[in-house]
């Protein structure tokens, strides 16, 4: 199951809070924005990736999942769909604990290879929606 409970609240209580989010720029205007403010108001480090490594909400930015210099637990991807796959298996790469792919970022061949790396994984949700709901 791409979106089960269990695994959503596991990844945002449980895995870690240093989420590098994929797609992450200073666009005001770009969900992953305003994704990044809610994750930094519960609590998470986030880390901007993006081809520009820009500085977004006091982070440094990075242009790549391996270019950043400390571990990552969650990468976040704000990324089409079609791209979506790569990053997960970056994420692999660099020893992520978890994927998750934002509300529209679908890949089933991403997810069986994710999970099958151990990587816990969620899909087509998005992490600023179901954290509040963990009261």
């Amino acid at each position: 199951m791409h979106d089960d409970p269990a695994t959503i609240r596991r990844i945002l209580t449980e895995l870690g809070d240093t989420w590098a989010i994929v797609g992450l720029s200073s666009n005001r205007q770009r969900a992953a924005y305003g994704v990044a403010q809610v994750l930094q108001r519960y609590g998470k480090r986030i880390v901007p990736v993006h081809p520009k490594a820009e500085t977004v909400h006091g982070e440094t930015g990075y242009p790549s999942l391996d270019a950043i210099p400390f571990g990552v637990d969650v990468v976040d991807t704000f990324v089409n769909s079609d791209l979506a796959g790569a990053v997960a298996d970056e994420a692999v790469t660099i020893g992520a604990r978890a994927v998750w792919f934002q509300l529209g970022v679908i890949d089933d061949d991403a997810y069986a290879r994710t999970r099958a790396a151990g990587l816990a994984m969620v899909m087509n949700r998005c992490p600023a929606i179901e954290i509040p709901l963990l009261g």
